[in-house]
């Protein structure tokens, strides 16, 4: 499976950014699909994650992120809304078997930058 993240960018404080990550190689709807971010200096952290039926979040995003999947695509969203400069990492998708527990695959990054 690869996966190919794009959408980031500069923004500012209290704007929204919707970031994709395309998935090629693999059975989309077999994967559970996540969002994971990594600031300067700081260890990777999860952001939320995706299956057939359902999400959840970190506390730090909850109610501002919202993760949706497209399968006519096989694409992943990830809406942010009400940025924050703490926001400010560069984002991951990933994808792993559901059922797994894990996640297989990675994208290569995509920079989202929140300026206050």
């Amino acid at each position: 499976v690869q996966l190919q993240a794009s959408g980031g960018g500069l923004v500012q404080a209290g704007d929204s950014l919707r970031l994709s990550c395309a998935a090629s190689g693999g059975t989309f709807s077999s994967y559970h699909m996540g969002w994971f971010r990594q600031a300067t200096g700081k260890a990777r952290e999860f952001v939320g994650q995706s299956t057939r039926n359902s999400s959840y979040y970190a506390d730090s995003v909850k109610g501002r992120f919202t993760i949706s999947r497209d399968s006519a695509r096989n694409t992943v969203y990830l809406q942010m809304n009400s940025l924050k400069p703490e926001d400010t990492a560069v984002y991951y998708c990933a994808a792993g078997a559901i059922g797994s527990g894990a996640y297989t695959y990675w994208g290569q990054g995509t920079q989202v930058t929140v300026s206050s």
